[in-house]
């Protein structure tokens, strides 16, 4: 027999009644039934019960054992009675008669329990990872990791793309978020960097003369984190020769609908081909730029019914060409202590307030201040073109919607939320295509890209000369699913002119172009393919598939909000040695 064990604990079923076997695991935990001791045992493929009697060999050791205990047994399999079968345990019919017990690591005193999750700080957490990671629900989410990445692999593949390693040590780049710098020893006062994406040399394979790309990328970029952001993670990282947008879709849409109906459990899934949303459109409707569209609410511009009169503050408002005034509404919001909820809400969020007209059943109609100096039927003309009636409700917005549609969005989530509108049990997905080329920076008076300025703008060289650059739209686009942004992706600017014209609309000379991008640019010179691709991130896949709202549930050694590793004790100080060889003095913030 083998030295740890003949069966997982996992394995054994009815048909292995009789059977003498070997076991190794954990002490999952421990029940004394009058003279009988239980014992769950675990290892990462189940649990299997084991019962000791007082004339077991070992009976005195295993009641003294802590949970965590690591052991070893020898027994035979025997059935339970009816009444004891554990329907709900794969191994649930039977369980083993300990013979000869073996101790093979006696745990110390827990600082985290295992058995039953109870809630438990995340700083105990994340320094005890290795018992966090003992515990059901996070160990089949670093299982479930593993499969999605086997699965997403395996689909690409199939679509004829290869897989390819692209640097971890590489050149810092001035776009996005900060960079994770490297000092170099062999080259003083020079840095690399970790990169923030394969972005430039996923396009240099295109350029190379590879064809369809692909790599689960680690990336690292020096941001601030919150819960579906960290310090590093890992996409699913995508480029294409010879396409348009409409094959980068045709290509990525049964990848990912393909994981998420996999790993679903039952769950529906938006079919093919995934409704695509124009930006400008999705910001019209939903207040966001990554739309939770199983939340039915849409926002609608209503100006025209407070336009000349009526509200006399929205009139005032509207006679600013620019602003305008939105509603969000809310089916079954029709009551004043909801309106008034939302309103205190809207308040908690540095609001004056939220106006609202509401279905009052003391007035058999339409009810609220806005309501009241609309009039009867022009009330009524409003919320019809809503699609409200009976038991209804609206919310009302104004000013200059570049400002407050991000609230308008959060206004259509909360009402979405606080009604029960919102499905919970299905994943939508949606294309938000026709990105903004450029936008106006105010800090600096002047345009600057938007997204991503490595794409190509719709109407290319014709549009950069001659459209106004915050009217040009580009070939960008996001897959969203339940509110998240899971990837960006664009098709490239793959001509030197073109993109040095669209670093020039955005204030950057030729020179600095060329100084920081000029292994690209020097590549496109000698012939470049059109191309596009995408990257979709794992750690947010997974984190929806395992009904999570944290990355940190779906990494198995994650940092904490500060960026720390409290297990490993990173980021950690490191002596003068290590310093003088990279030739760095520190310059250290003086404390206050």
């Amino acid at each position: 027999m083998h030295a740890y064990r003949s069966h997982t604990c996992g394995a054994l079923r009815a048909a292995d009644t009789g059977s003498t076997v070997r076991l190794s695991g954990w002490i999952n935990r421990k029940r004394d039934h009058g003279g009988l001791v239980f014992v769950d045992l675990r290892d990462h493929y189940g649990l299997t019960q084991l019962v000791f009697s007082p004339e077991t060999p070992g009976f005195s050791t295993v009641e003294r054992l802590r949970a965590e205990s690591v052991i070893r047994i020898d027994g035979e399999v025997v059935a339970r009675s009816p009444e004891t079968v554990n329907a709900n345990l794969p191994t649930g019919e039977v369980e083993v008669r300990v013979r000869e017990l073996t101790v093979l690591s006696e745990a110390a005193e827990l600082p985290l329990p295992v058995f039953g999750e109870p809630d438990y700080p995340e700083e105990i957490r994340l320094k005890n990872r290795h018992l966090d990671l003992r515990r059901e629900t996070l160990h089949r989410n670093i299982v479930l990791r593993s499969k999605v990445i086997h699965s997403i692999r395996t689909r690409m593949i199939a679509q004829d793309f290869l897989e390819y390693q692209t640097p971890i040590l590489t050149a810092s780049s001035p776009e996005g978020a900060r960079d994770f710098l490297v000092p170099s020893r062999l080259h003083p006062g020079k840095f690399y960097a970790l990169p923030q994406a394969p972005q430039q040399f996923k396009q240099l394979l295109m350029v190379s003369g590879f064809d369809r790309y692909f790599q689960i990328a680690p990336c690292f970029r020096d941001e601030d984190l919150r819960a579906d952001r960290s310090l590093e993670f890992y996409q699913l990282d995508v480029e294409m020769s010879f396409v348009t947008q409409d094959d980068v879709f045709a290509a990525m849409e049964p990848v990912m609908h393909g994981v998420f109906e996999e790993f679903a459990d039952g769950k529906p899934v938006t079919a093919m081909p995934f409704p695509r949303i124009p930006y400008r459109e999705a910001i019209a409707k939903y207040g966001s730029d990554k739309p939770d569209l199983r939340n039915p609410i849409q926002m609608a511009d209503v100006s025209d019914h407070f336009r000349g009169g009526g509200f006399g503050l929205f009139a005032r408002i509207l006679e600013d060409a620019k602003n305008a005034v939105w509603a969000v509404p809310a089916p079954t919001g029709g009551s004043r202590a909801f309106c008034d909820r939302m309103n205190s809400w809207a308040q908690g969020e540095g609001q004056p307030g939220l106006g609202y007209i509401f279905w009052s059943e003391d007035q058999g109609g339409w009810g609220g201040p806005i309501a009241k100096n609309l009039g009867a039927e022009p009330a009524q003309a409003l919320m019809a073109s809503l699609g409200l009636g009976q038991g209804d409700a609206a919310f009302f917005v104004a000013g200059d919607p570049k400002v407050f549609y991000k609230f308008a969005g959060l206004a259509r989530t909360k009402a979405g939320t606080d009604l029960g509108l919102i499905d919970e049990n299905r994943f939508a997905f949606c294309w938000i295509v026709d990105f903004p080329m450029f936008e106006w920076n105010d800090d600096e008076k002047r345009v600057d890209f938007s997204h991503n300025p490595f794409s190509m703008p719709q109407g290319e060289m014709e549009a950069l000369e001659t459209r106004d650059p915050l009217e040009i739209l580009a070939y960008q686009y996001d897959i969203v699913c339940n509110g998240y942004e899971l990837c960006s992706g664009a098709i490239r600017n793959h001509k030197p002119e073109i993109m040095l014209k669209a670093f020039e609309v955005a204030g950057y000379g030729a020179n600095v172009v060329e100084e920081q991008f000029g292994g690209m640019l020097n590549a496109f010179r000698h012939g470049a393919p059109p191309h596009g691709g995408m990257a979709p991130g794992i750690d947010r896949i997974v984190m929806l598939l395992a009904n999570e709202t944290a990355i940190r549930e779906v990494i198995a050694f994650p940092l904490n909000q500060q960026g720390q590793d409290l297990m490993m004790n990173a980021p950690s100080e490191v002596d003068e040695r290590q310093l003088k060889d990279l030739h760095i003095r520190l310059a250290l913030p003086i404390k206050a």
